[in-house]
């Protein structure tokens, strides 16, 4: 016979805020994937320090948070100058506390033909994409280390899982993200804390709609039949930030509607 117990209320208040007690840093929080990442864990109990150089967007984002109940700050910050990076985390260790939750969202996704792009366009893109996750891990990892728990879930593409045309710099930025995930993540299993990636497909964000692309077509040909919600992806990231995923490391959790099959 299996023996129950009953939950105390605080025991329920943690089964119901997973990340309660948490802090979390998502870049690039000011709209679109970054925002609804932002909320959701806020949602969960976490506090959230949001990062864009979008400082309206950013502050927009920590005042939805406050008025649904949750805290947050908003920090103005360029993810890819590690000067710019190490003053958010002063800011968020002021008034916020250790980073406990580091999600790198951050990135551009500039459609160009392969001739078109420059040594500097190239070089542009993978400071932000590419540069900046390792630059925000390398400032969070004391915290993290310091506690012996930590989240790092890095926002990559199916791009990179599938290749896409006009997109080549921005598709070798993100399995850039996916190997450095890898490899962070072995190097990181022994110390509590896990890396993992989440590669996004076709998202009905405010970047899909401001790009050169056929939303209804393209949508046609996959088997969904329709665009992700910033939710799903934000939902995939709540869960390997919690402790349910505390055994998943190095892990590739793409949220992509069937494009691409792992």
């Amino acid at each position: 016979m299996v023996k129950t117990s009953m939950c105390s209320p605080e025991a329920w208040d943690n089964l119901r805020l997973p990340l309660a007690g948490r802090i979390a840093v998502v870049t690039g929080a000011a709209r679109g994937l970054g925002r609804a990442i932002a909320l959701r864990l806020a949602r969960d109990g976490a506090a959230v320090s949001a990062w864009d150089l979008n400082s309206v967007g950013a502050h927009e984002t920590a005042a939805m948070i406050a008025d649904a109940g949750g805290k947050a700050i908003a920090v103005q910050c360029n993810s890819s100058k590690a000067d710019e990076i190490a003053r958010g985390v002063g800011e968020t260790h002021a008034q916020l506390g250790k980073v406990s939750i580091l999600v790198n969202n951050a990135a551009l996704s500039p459609f160009l033909k392969f001739q078109d792009i420059t040594e500097q366009i190239w070089d542009d893109l993978m400071a932000i994409n590419l540069k900046g996750p390792f630059l925000c891990c390398q400032a969070v990892l004391p915290d993290m280390l310091g506690a012996g728990w930590g989240r790092i879930i890095n926002i990559s593409s199916s791009s990179a899982q599938t290749g896409s045309a006009h997109q080549t710099h921005y598709a070798a930025s993100k399995a850039g993200v996916i190997g450095f995930t890898k490899s962070l993540a072995m190097e990181c299993a022994g110390s509590g804390i896990t890396v993992n990636n989440v590669p996004p497909s076709f998202v009905n964000t405010e970047g899909l709609q401001e790009a050169p692309v056929d939303i209804e077509g393209f949508a046609a040909r996959t088997p969904m039949k329709r665009p992700g919600r910033p939710e799903n992806v934000a939902a995939a990231v709540a869960f390997l930030a919690s402790d349910d995923a505390d055994y998943i490391t190095g892990h590739t959790l793409s949220v992509n509607g069937g494009r691409y099959l792992n």
